[in-house]
């Protein structure tokens, strides 16, 4: 059997993705092979294909590189001392952060600590969706301490994290404010947030006394969102390109600001997956693509105007 991968052969646009075979993996003590059914794409696997950000400084002398770090799927061997799961369990797992990568596998091995069970009331492509997305959902509001009752206001919405961010917040009993396209502006109102729409007018001009900010754009949209806090409001800007930019202006305006690089954390993306099965939390896939359409799935991304999420099927 041979075991398809997308690497990223060089830096640049979509088409430096391409398939290239390796062999089967074989699980050291402790882990298991998955056969990968789905794969998610997140914007920073965009960024570090064109050369931009952290992970691709690191990984520049190791090209080709193969990106992706939510994963769902099924064991298909364990590796000695590996007794968390059987052959035939269905996992996702949050896998390889920042460095390592390797998502975008028909076939991983992957430390048997670093999955979760995914439960029989959960599918494998909105498995797919939370590790990566979900984990930065909850611990960019977990960071920004949201209350009962407070005002939020999330950017982007209807995004990868921003759909899941906005359905913790509602969960937690805040006041919920989101920026999105004319497109969406009924889609945030079925998950129960007050959705401004910011192709009419900018944040600043909606809204006022907002308790927190949780920044998913960056730039100059979250550096206009700051004229719509209070005095004391806190700031989690997520993307990592302009973080130190807003941080550093929204503490000159007197405000509680914070950057944050998301952390894996299986018992979360545990509690994450307990919330869909439930039907507490619900997933949004805008499309799903075959592998061999990969550079047309990090177009989409690129376009910025995604709802939910992009998978890719990785058995296709």
């Amino acid at each position: 059997m041979e075991n398809k991968q997308i690497v990223i052969t060089e830096f640049g646009g979509p088409d430096v993705l391409a398939i290239r075979s390796s062999q089967m993996p074989e699980p050291k003590p402790g882990q298991v092979v998955i056969k990968v059914y789905f794969s998610g794409i997140n914007p920073i696997d965009v960024k570090t294909r064109a050369g931009l950000g952290w992970a691709a400084a690191q990984n520049k002398d190791k090209l080709p590189w193969v990106p992706g770090y939510d994963i769902s799927g099924k064991v298909v061997s364990c590796g000695e001392n590996a007794e968390r799961f059987v052959i035939g369990d269905t996992v996702a797992g949050f896998v390889g952060f920042p460095l390592e990568g390797g998502g975008y596998s028909q076939y991983l091995c992957v430390d048997e600590d670093a999955l979760s069970l995914v439960p029989g009331s959960v599918t494998l492509e909105g498995a797919a969706v939370l590790p990566l997305a979900g984990q930065t959902a909850a611990q960019a509001l977990n960071k920004a301490q949201v209350k009962e009752g407070e005002r939020v206001l999330i950017l982007a919405g209807a995004g990868g994290v921003g759909h899941l961010a906005v359905q913790i917040a509602v969960a937690a009993k805040a006041e919920v404010y989101t920026t999105c396209s004319e497109r969406n502006l009924d889609y945030m109102a079925t998950l129960g947030a007050h959705a401004i729409n910011y192709q009419f007018a900018p944040a600043s001009e909606r809204l006022t006394d907002v308790d927190v900010l949780i920044d998913l754009v960056g730039g100059d949209v979250a550096l206009d969102a700051l004229k719509c806090l209070k005095d004391n409001a806190r700031v989690v800007t997520v993307p990592t390109l302009s973080a130190e930019m807003i941080c550093e202006k929204a503490k000159l305006l007197g405000f509680e600001a914070t950057g944050m690089l998301v952390e894996p954390d299986p018992q979360q993306l545990d509690t994450l997956l307990y919330m869909v099965g439930v039907g507490l939390l619900k997933t949004e896939i805008q499309r799903i693509y075959p592998m061999h359409e990969v550079s047309d799935a990090h177009k989409q991304i690129e376009t910025g105007h995604t709802r939910g999420k992009v998978l890719l099927d990785m058995q296709c």
